[in-house]
């Protein structure tokens, strides 16, 4: 019973890191490893993923907003339609087949990791004119450790990124997946924002989507003690020590390590919908 937990914890660690890393939440990592290694059944350990979303959006959110790289403003702005699609997704879960909606997100996984890997980094990308962005005053900058200089940068596109937002919430209430993959990929790939920025951005972002859905899964009693407060403390430490790392990171190695997990959580989706895992 004691190693059970201390596995749960290392295991929710590692996936802390990653979450925090790349602001994608460790629900994407707990959920498969809850299943094939610590045989939980998929209603807990979507439980256990809602609650990780949540915790390592707190940890290093918390630590992200006081370094000014997280665009506090466009945040809340998206995140309006983030939750009316995370409200929307928990109300039809049990309506679609999960296993088509799978098939379908891996396949928009795998095309989007292959645009965000085969884009250039250029700067130059960063300084794009949009009403909206001019209205709310989006614009913002951010000191980049790793490259020691400024980076001025100018969101774009931001009509798209409530369509896209609101998917990605959609996604979140359905599955309880945690939406962040989506939301960065739709900050770099539409939205035109710094790899750094749309992380730690989606780190502050998901916990909010992810409350919006965690009371109908309380409700429904998919959230097990037992294995959410282990997953939790986990996941939390794991966030805190993410946070340290990002900062050191280039964004061109923020993006080629995205791309990998991006492929690794489509063929994860594929398989899931195969039966396999």
């Amino acid at each position: 019973m004691e190693l059970f937990l201390i596995l749960l914890i290392l295991v929710s660690v590692i996936a802390g890191i990653i979450g925090s890393l790349f602001g994608i939440g460790g629900g994407i990592v707990i959920i498969p490893v809850l299943i094939l290694l610590f045989h939980v059944s998929v209603k807990e350990a979507i439980g256990a993923s809602i609650i990780s979303v949540i915790v390592t959006s707190s940890a290093a959110a918390s630590v992200y907003i006081k370094s000014d790289i997280v665009n506090f403003k466009l945040g809340m702005l998206l995140e309006i339609f983030t939750v009316l699609g995370a409200i929307t997704g928990a109300l039809l879960l049990g309506v679609f087949n999960p296993k088509i909606l799978l098939i379908i997100f891996s396949v928009v996984l795998t095309i989007s990791s292959f645009l965000i890997f085969l884009k250039k980094n250029n700067n130059n990308k960063y300084y794009q004119e949009d009403h909206i962005s001019k209205y709310f005053d989006l614009d913002s900058k951010y000191y980049d450790e790793s490259d020691n200089k400024v980076i001025e940068y100018h969101p774009a596109h931001i009509s798209y990124g409530f369509i896209s937002m609101y998917i990605a919430g959609l996604i979140s209430g359905l599955l309880g997946i945690g939406s962040g993959v989506f939301k960065v990929t739709s900050f770099d790939s539409i939205m035109k924002i710094p790899m750094k920025v749309s992380t730690t951005t989606s780190n502050f972002m998901i916990g909010v989507t992810a409350c919006a859905s965690a009371f109908i899964y309380l409700v429904r009693g998919y959230i097990n003690p037992y294995i959410s407060i282990p997953v939790a403390v986990g996941i939390f430490l794991g966030a805190m020590i993410g946070t340290k790392i990002l900062y050191k990171q280039h964004d061109t190695t923020l993006k080629n390590i995205f791309f990998v997990i991006l492929i690794a959580i489509a063929l994860e989706m594929f398989f899931r919908a195969l039966g396999i895992l």
